[in-house]
């Protein structure tokens, strides 16, 4: 995992998702079509503003019945926040939901929110669910495959791992960035490079946007902008 600078984190929060993957499909041509979340999930706060955090991985089941009283299963309830309350922060939550019904149960809420809030967390990116709307920890971003009512059964299988979240492939302490469109891994190496990128970007989509808003515009006018 490479180091990100306050600047670099600063940049990173004040660009949309869809810049961040058109900035990275320019400096690493390759990462053109993976490294980001290919399906809808739902973004119940689409006004807070892009997440950009260390990914902490995580694996969860909420269908089957399982020893939630045993000792041994609290004891990896304990292990599990000194995972999330360790660094590199601030974190973001990477749940893979591995029922074969997958949102039979939802792992955050009112509870879990607050808790992980409290240990440096800014939110979740999930294909799981999740619910309490209302009273989630206030900022605390959600990007999640359905809401339902129950927690049902829902307990961590594992953390650390490579999850895989809607076709995102993500290792523990990826950097990721996220907002009410998706999420992506970001090439922390290649920040500096995004940043010259951006104003190329910007300027040759603001022609092709000018030449097709103008009043006297035409296909050729169109044309002409998007050759450069």
């Amino acid at each position: 995992m490479s180091s990100v600078s306050k600047d670099e984190f600063a940049f990173l929060q004040s660009i949309d998702t869809p810049t961040v993957c058109n900035l990275i499909e320019i400096v690493v041509p390759a990462r053109r079509g993976s490294g980001y979340t290919v399906r809808h999930l739902h973004c119940p706060f689409p006004d807070l503003p892009p997440m950009v955090g260390f990914a902490k991985t995580v694996t969860i089941r909420s269908k089957d019945a399982f020893g939630m009283g045993d000792a041994g299963y609290m004891q990896r309830r304990l292990d599990y926040l000194d995972y999330v309350a360790a660094a590199p922060r601030p974190s973001i939550m990477l749940i893979e939901d591995l029922d074969d019904e997958v949102g039979y149960g939802a792992f955050w809420g009112e509870v879990q929110t607050n808790v992980h809030k409290a240990l440096g967390c800014l939110g979740t990116v999930t294909n799981g669910s999740i619910r309490d709307i209302p009273m989630i920890a206030p900022g605390f971003q959600m990007l999640a495959g359905s809401i339902v009512p129950s927690h049902a059964y829902v307990h961590v299988v594992e953390y650390g791992v490579d999850v895989d979240i809607h076709g995102m492939k993500v290792k523990s302490g990826d950097l990721i960035h996220a907002d009410r469109h998706g999420a992506v891994v970001v090439p922390a190496d290649q920040i500096g490079a995004m940043k010259t990128a951006l104003d190329g970007l910007a300027a040759r989509e603001a022609k092709i946007i000018a030449a097709a808003r103008a009043p006297d515009t035409s296909v050729e006018k169109i044309k002409a902008a998007m050759k450069g």
